[in-house]
Formats: C-alpha cells, structure tokens, sequence
C-alpha cells in the first residue's frame, strides 16, 4: 500500500462553507506546484470540539486553497479518511482499518488539532507513511501507528543525524493520507503536516510518484522501522540507493522481514538539497480530500454519482468521468505477492448475476487499481497514472481494494455480489505528476506486469 490549463498566479483565500481560513499565498495552476508561501496572521482554530467561524467576506474553493493554513481535528479527519477512500483508486490502505482507527482515537480523549499548511521552502521534512499489504495489516490499530511512527521518526535521528518537523504524505489513501497527522498528535518532533502529496492518488510502488522525478530530491536516505512497543527493542533499517526503484525493492524486503507492514520515512528536505521539496508535490491534495469528505459525510442520503463526478471536478480542476454506473462486483481474484503487493482482477457487470449479464468490466489492481477494461470491445476505458476510483451510490463511500472494504459490495464466502452497486469514477491525472520525468515509464512498466503491452490513453490535458 502507498497501507498518492495555462500558467496563473491566483491569490488563494478561503475554502468551503465548514472551514476555516488561516493564511493566503500563491500556487501556480498549470502544475499543482507550490510557487511560495505567506502567513495571514489572523487565524482560527478548526476542531473536533469546537468549529472555527468564518472570518472573511468570502470562502473560496478547495482548489484555491493549496497553501493556506489549517488546524485539522477529529472531525477533520474522518472526513480526510472518507474522501480519500475515494480519491485513492482503490489503494492506500483500507478505509475501515482507518476508521476503526479513527475510533481508537476519539475513545482516547484526543480533542487537539493537527497545523496544516503548504511547505515553507525552510523547514526539514520528510514523506512519511506505512508500506505494506492492506490485507496483511488487518490488525493495524491506532497504538501500532504511533509507535511505528514514533520508531521510524527516533530511527531517521539516529541513523541520519536529522529530525525532520513536517512530514507529507506519499500518496491519497485512507491510511497513508492519516498516517502524517497521527504522527503530528501530542508531543512529538513532528510538528506540522504539508497540505499536498505525491501523486494525487495512491501509488503501487515508491517510483510512480512526483517525488521521484526530481533530480535533487532523493529516496535516499530512506529508514524504515517496526511497531515495537519499546523504542529499545524497535527494528528500523537505514536504505541507501541511486533511485527510488531500489529503494522500493529493498524496502520490500525489509517489510517482509518486519512483518505485515513497517513506518517508512524518506526523501529527506534539508538545506542540503536546497529544501527541494518545495518544487515537487502535488499541493493542496490533503485539504482536496478533507473537503470531498465532508462532501460526503454531510449529505442527508448518498450523492449519486454525477454528483460526486461533479464535485470531485470542482475540487480537483481535473476532468472527471463516470466509466460505470451502479455496476455490481461479480468476480474477485486476490493475492499477496510478498509483503507489500496485493494482486488482483475484479469483474464488474451491469447485474448481480453475471450470468445474466449484459455488459462487463475487468479491473486490475496492484493494491491500486490501474486498468479498466470494457469487456465488450477488449479497449482499455481508463489506464493509469489516471485514477480508477471506486464509489457506491447504495453507500455512499469510497472504498478499496482491501477485502474488508469490498466486503459490502462482494461476498468472499459465496464468491458472488452481494446485490450492492458500485460506480467506477475516472479522474485525470494532475499534468505535474503525469509529466514528471519516469512516472509514465513506471505506470507502463507495472501496466506490462499485469499483461498490458500498449501505452497510456491520449486524452485531455
């Protein structure tokens, strides 16, 4: 699991109806790419006690807010988890695994926020996230996240000499899209979260993100640890490697030697390189999501899914289709390839009983969901680096890959579906992330391993 127009400077202000506003800067939209930052001193704090009030003459949307400052709470973050469940293309962990972490953390008694804001160019950050297999983490709990957070960020200290203060998440998912916020609770050295990502979506592996493009942005050094319950009995691995493929296969195996996942942190930004993450993320992607939830959450019933398609454009400023609607998932093939790769083929058709069907579609996923094929003509309908995102109109949630999260729409007892639809949403890949250099080669490489020997779809930039 990653268990991520034409050239303007807009002035960025205020985002959705329920959140509050805290600073303004600058974003250029051809790209997504932070281009410089600012501080509005007059700031309200947004949580799960007590909602910031609107201060301000106007809210603009989540697509104008890339690098304005928040403080996210419980509330927050059930909608983070819940429009990323979505966003994700079927990977970045499960969606229940994140709520039932959610849970833990509210019975908890945790009622603080989480500052989020677009990277200032000055601060030592890092990506940090959770690598491993969604279904091999079925125990993942809120206590295994913090000490495999707070081992992993002890670990970069030790064995690299820095400790970085705001972390970014490699990807959109349910879990990897929380993960930087659980590790920015309480008393901790990480201290703030970048409101962006990697990729816009979740990712198979390390090379298939924004991150890897840049030349002075390195996977390396890249330190992993385990979920120990002393730091003095934790595991952790310093990686050093020329690219972000071997950092992905030596990652791999060091997962497979922890267990079913592990904290991972890399792609260190210091004054060595120039504070080089400032150039190469995705912004504003966290907040994206965060309002696409709340989106969701407080509708009275569930949106179809014109609707959500709607939305999701409005959010993003990326075109955004429905490839299918209300289909039923008829066929599941699912497996773990090692510690970090689930592996699979799910049919859709346009009624519970395939037999009966009159139209088909096939879904290949590695964790996330990379190709869709239209049955009916052998055509591909949607390819990667281009998200494939689920959503139910029965439900109204996102969901994932992960067995749990197909559990409503897919019965794994019988093998047959359960009588619950599902829409497959496609979402135009961000042109920062498709254009940035080895992400396409990547998505065709992973394309080829699953038996698709052509290349991407042309479609709108």
């Amino acid at each position: 699991m990653w268990p991520l127009s034409r050239p303007v400077l807009v002035l960025l202000s205020l985002i959705a109806l329920d959140h509050p506003e805290m600073a303004v800067v600058c974003v250029d939209q051809s790209t997504g790419l932070s281009v410089g930052t600012g501080r509005d001193p007059d700031t309200h704090t947004n949580n799960n006690t007590q909602r910031g009030k609107r201060h301000g003459p106007a809210r603009r949307h989540p697509s104008e807010s890339n690098c304005m400052t928040f403080q996210y709470g419980l509330d927050d973050f059930r909608h983070v988890v819940t429009g990323a469940a979505l966003m994700a293309s079927g990977g970045g962990g499960s969606y229940h695994d994140a709520m039932r972490v959610l849970e833990q953390l509210e019975a908890s008694g945790w009622s603080g926020s989480v500052e989020i804001k677009d990277y200032d160019g000055a601060t030592d950050a890092c990506v940090l996230a959770m690598m491993g297999s969604p279904d091999a983490a079925e125990d993942l709990s809120l206590a295994a996240i913090q000490r495999a957070m707070n081992n992993t960020v002890d670990a970069f200290r030790t064995l690299c000499g820095t400790t970085p203060t705001c972390v970014i998440p490699v990807e959109i998912g349910p879990i990897n899209s929380l993960v930087p916020l659980i590790a920015a609770l309480g008393d901790t050295p990480v201290k703030w979260v970048v409101n962006g990502d990697g990729s816009g979506r979740a990712v198979p592996e390390l090379p298939q993100t924004l991150y890897s493009g840049a030349a002075t942005l390195t996977a390396s050094p890249c330190v992993l640890a385990d979920n120990a319950q002393r730091g003095e009995d934790a595991r952790s691995v310093r990686l050093q490697a020329a690219t972000a493929a071997d950092v992905e296969s030596l990652a791999g195996s060091v997962v497979a030697a922890f267990g079913s996942y592990a904290g991972i942190m890399l792609w260190p930004s210091t004054a060595a390189n120039g504070f080089a993450l400032t150039d190469h993320y995705l912004s504003g992607t966290l907040e994206q999501v965060r309002a696409l939830g709340a989106y969701m959450e407080d509708a009275d019933s569930p949106h179809t899914t014109e609707h959500i398609v709607a939305k999701l454009e409005s959010l993003t400023g990326r075109i955004a289709t429905s490839a299918l609607t209300n289909g039923y998932i008829t066929e599941v093939t699912q497996s773990t390839n090692g510690a970090s790769l689930d592996v699979g083929i799910i049919r859709l058709d346009d009624t519970p009983d395939p037999r009966d069907s009159t139209s088909t579609h096939y879904l290949y996923n590695m964790n996330e969901n990379l190709i869709l094929y239209a049955a009916q003509d052998g055509a591909p309908v949607i390819i990667a680096p281009d998200s494939i995102c689920y959503y139910s109109e029965a439900t109204g949630r996102g969901f994932s890959n992960a067995f749990d999260d197909l559990a409503p729409y897919h019965d794994r007892q019988t093998g047959k579906s359960t009588g619950v639809p599902v829409s497959v949403i496609s979402i135009r890949a961000a042109s920062a992330f498709r254009d940035a250099t080895g992400v396409c080669d990547s998505f065709a490489g992973l394309l080829r391993r699953i038996g698709y020997a052509g290349g991407p779809l042309k479609g709108p930039a």
